[in-house]
């Protein structure tokens, strides 16, 4: 047998509430970690090959429609600043999960408690 929302205390309702927001938020974090990540995996692709590339040749930097002549050491030195910051906020996203799973799971504890009193005998 369930609980109807509307019958339980305003205070489970609202504790359902703020469990159903940090669960969404949860999600958005996820999802911005995980493009990070696919572009860091791509930035280290790219890095890879132009550190192979000879000092002398010829690489084209997009920037907007535009296709400008960079030296080497210029791309690299970009690509690296690049990894940094992504590497720092896949770090912050992933110390921001860990608080949201933390408050997820004790809301979701104290939901429990909660309901416990209203379940059958």
């Amino acid at each position: 047998m369930t609980v109807e929302p509307s019958r339980l205390p305003p205070q489970v309702q609202e504790r359902l509430l703020r469990l159903q927001q940090l669960q969404q938020t949860l999600q958005n974090v996820l999802v911005q970690k995980q493009q990070l990540e696919l572009e860091l995996t791509e930035l280290e692709q790219a890095l890879s090959e132009v550190e192979k590339l000879s000092e002398d040749a010829v690489i084209y930097k997009s920037i907007g429609t535009l296709l400008v002549k960079r030296d080497k050491a210029k791309v690299i030195n970009d690509l690296n600043e690049r990894k940094e910051l992504l590497n720092m906020r896949i770090s912050v996203l992933g110390k921001q999960e860990e608080r949201l799973r933390g408050q997820v799971k004790e809301l979701q504890e104290k939901i429990q408690q909660d309901l416990r009193p209203m379940s059958p005998s």
